[in-house]
């Protein structure tokens, strides 16, 4: 059944369509071709200058961020400035590989995959890395410039009283006299025992200044050492003087370190060659002594 519109209704019609009436210029074709040319001229112009530019290399706070997260999650603790710089180098080194991987293709295949495109152009970089000649004499030289990667530490067997409660001074030094006289040393604390621990780890966790005054205790005797949380109740068991290492029982390891690190010096200059292509930026707030440094390697 077909609906009845009110006669005023459809008298009404013809004036709104009155209403709805444009100019005849407004309706042109050509002024709809070039009102639409202007507006994606506007997005185009838009669009393109937010783009970033490939070359040019970025180092903002969410890099140095994730470096350290990563860096306090492996060792506990912030990075100082040579840390810092170093990851910021690894981190740059990458970005280049990267790019330079996109620049390639090598990403054909890999969409959104960073560390295989990477992966790609260094093997590429390693392709053309040669071993130079060395003598034995050459490795001798490299083995003495890095003795301490061979040398046997002097190593540390202690014990750790640490005091639930009151952990002043005076309450450290007052346990450790009573340590002394004969109290049991997990009585009023819990007991940790260290054994083999290398001067150097002893040097981070503690401070440099407790592994002297622990090198100073005679052996069997409870002392209050100074640490970097403060004084702390210890006992020295033992202590394993450094031993030197002997390059003839090492030769071959020798050789081996060697050839690892001369390769990745070369693959590193050639990462470094390539990073001069790029302008490297920073966007970072975190202290950068060395920022500089970097930035005038790349360039």
């Amino acid at each position: 059944m077909s609906a009845v519109l009110p006669a005023e209704s459809v008298q009404a019609a013809p004036s709104s369509r009155r209403r709805l009436d444009v100019p005849k210029w407004l309706r042109e074709p050509l002024l709809h071709f070039v009102v639409l040319g202007a507006v994606l001229f506007v997005i185009d112009h838009f669009v393109v200058g937010r783009s970033d530019d490939p070359r040019v290399i970025v180092i903002d706070a969410s890099v140095d961020q994730q470096a350290l997260d990563t860096f306090k999650a492996a060792r506990g603790r912030a990075p100082n400035s040579d840390e810092l710089y170093a990851l910021r180098r690894i981190w740059l080194d990458n970005e280049v590989l990267y790019r330079e991987g996109l620049a390639m293709q090598l990403d054909k295949g890999d969409p959104a995959i960073r560390e295989r495109v990477i992966f790609k152009a260094l093997s590429m970089i390693d392709a053309s890395t040669k071993l130079p000649r060395y003598t034995d004499q050459l490795l001798r030289e490299w083995f003495e410039a890095h003795r301490a990667k061979y040398d046997a530490p002097a190593r540390y067997n202690f014990q750790e009283a640490v005091l639930s409660g009151d952990a002043s001074e005076a309450a450290v030094r007052a346990f450790v006299g009573a340590l002394n006289a004969g109290t049991p040393g997990d009585a009023k604390a819990g007991l940790r025992v260290f054994t083999g621990r290398p001067r150097e780890n002893l040097v981070q966790s503690y401070g440099a200044e407790f592994v002297k005054a622990l090198e100073d205790s005679p052996a069997g005797e409870w002392r209050a050492l100074p640490t970097r949380d403060g004084v702390r109740a210890m006992r020295l068991e033992s202590m394993t003087p450094p031993q030197a290492a002997d390059y003839e029982k090492l030769r071959a390891v020798v050789l081996h370190d060697w050839t690892d690190a001369t390769l990745a010096e070369q693959r590193s200059a050639a990462v470094r060659a390539l990073a001069k292509k790029y302008t490297v930026k920073y966007a970072t707030h975190t202290p950068t002594p060395k920022a500089e440094t970097l930035k005038a390697e790349v360039q």
